[in-house]
C-alpha cells in the first residue's frame, strides 16, 4: 500500500472579486448538480469529508456545495459527542452514516476526529488512537472496494485567521453560539494539534484514498477550489475556471409534447433525468442551459 499520496491543491481563484465569485459559484453548482443526477441515475454512492481546525470553513463550504442539489438525494452528517459505545466501536459509528445508493453524504468533520481533536483534547485513549491509525486506511479501502466514492478534504487555516473568525462569531448575534470554551482550549494546544495533523496526513493518505489539502484562509477561494476539485474529479475534468460565463435562468424543456418554461436548474435536471428514463416518451426537444459572456 502506497501512503503519503497527499494532494496539495493550488487555487486558481486568488484575489477573486465578489461579483466574479458569484458567477463562478453558480457555474460550479451547475456541474455539481449534473454529477448528482448521474449518481442517482447510476445508483452510485459518494461520501465527501471535510476536516480541519475550528473555524476552518467546513460548514460554510458544505453549504455552497449543497445549495442547489436535490435535497432527497444528499445529507449532511455532523455528529455530536459520541456515546461510550460509539467511542468504542468507532468505525461502526460512521459506517451507518455512509450514503445509500444514489446518495451523497457530506461529513462536517469525519471519522478523523479520532486522529485529530480526540487525542489532542484527551477524549480517547492512546490505544484507541493507535488502533484507528493502524486500521483506518484498510477500512476506507474496504468501503471503496464495495463501491463507495470517497473524497477527503482538509481545510487548512493559520492561527491569525482562526482568531479573527472567532472574534467575528462573538460579535455577531446570529453566530455567537458557534463559539465555545472548548474552542479556546483547543486553540491553546495549536502545536500539539499540528503534530497530530502532520502524523495523520503522513499515515492515512493513499493512492486509493488520498487527502486533498486546500488553503482555508480565504473563504471564497476555499469554497470554489473544493468545488472545482470535485467537478474535475467526477464530472468535467477539463472544466475551465473563470471563463466569465453567466448562467441565465431562462431554461425550457419539452417533454411528451408539453413545454415547461422558466425552470430552475434543479427542475430542469429532474425533468431531463425523467425523460432519459421514460422509454415510452416520444422524442423530445430540449433547449439546454443558455449562457452569455460577460465582460
Amino acid at each position: 500500500m502506497k501512503v503519503n499520496s497527499v494532494h496539495y491543491i493550488d487555487t486558481p481563484y486568488e484575489g477573486i472579486s465578489e461579483a466574479d465569485y458569484l458567477i463562478e459559484k453558480k457555474r460550479l453548482q451547475v456541474e455539481l448538480l449534473k454529477i448528482q443526477q448521474r449518481l442517482v441515475r447510476e445508483n452510485q454512492r459518494l461520501a465527501v469529508t471535510f476536516d480541519g481546525r475550528d473555524a476552518a470553513g467546513k460548514g460554510s463550504t458544505i453549504k455552497r456545495f449543497t445549495e442547489f442539489l436535490i435535497p432527497s438525494f444528499f445529507n449532511i452528517v455532523a455528529l455530536g459527542i459520541p456515546t461510550p459505545a460509539e467511542s468504542k466501536y468507532w468505525f461502526r459509528r460512521y459506517e451507518k452514516n455512509l450514503p445509500e445508493p444514489g446518495n451523497i453524504a457530506f461529513f462536517d468533520r469525519s471519522w478523523y476526529n479520532r486522529a485529530l481533536i480526540e487525542p489532542v483534547m484527551g477524549y480517547c485513549t492512546e490505544g484507541q488512537y493507535k488502533y484507528f491509525m493502524k486500521k483506518v486506511l484498510d477500512w476506507e479501502h474496504k468501503q471503496i472496494d464495495n463501491g463507495l466514492l470517497l473524497v477527503k478534504f482538509y481545510l487548512s487555516v493559520d492561527a491569525e485567521t482562526q482568531l479573527l473568525r472567532f472574534e467575528d462569531r462573538l460579535r455577531n448575534p446570529l453566530t455567537y453560539w458557534k463559539f465555545s470554551d472548548n474552542d479556546l482550549k483547543a486553540r491553546k494546544k495549536w502545536k500539539l494539534y499540528t503534530d497530530y495533523k502532520l502524523q495523520m496526513l503522513a499515515s492515512t493518505s493513499s493512492v486509493k484514498s488520498p487527502w486533498v489539502i486546500v488553503q482555508g484562509n480565504n473563504k471564497r477561494e476555499t469554497r470554489l477550489t473544493c468545488m472545482l476539485h470535485l467537478v474535475r474529479l467526477l464530472g468535467e475534468d477539463d472544466f475551465t475556471p473563470m471563463t466569465g460565463e453567466r448562467i441565465v435562468k431562462n431554461q425550457e424543456i419539452e417533454v411528451a409534447g408539453v413545454k415547461f418554461k422558466g425552470l430552475s436548474l434543479r427542475q430542469i435536471a429532474v425533468l431531463e433525468d425523467l425523460q432519459d428514463k421514460a422509454d415510452n416518451f416520444p422524442p423530445a426537444k430540449l433547449e439546454k442551459v443558455q449562457t452569455s459572456n460577460t465582460e
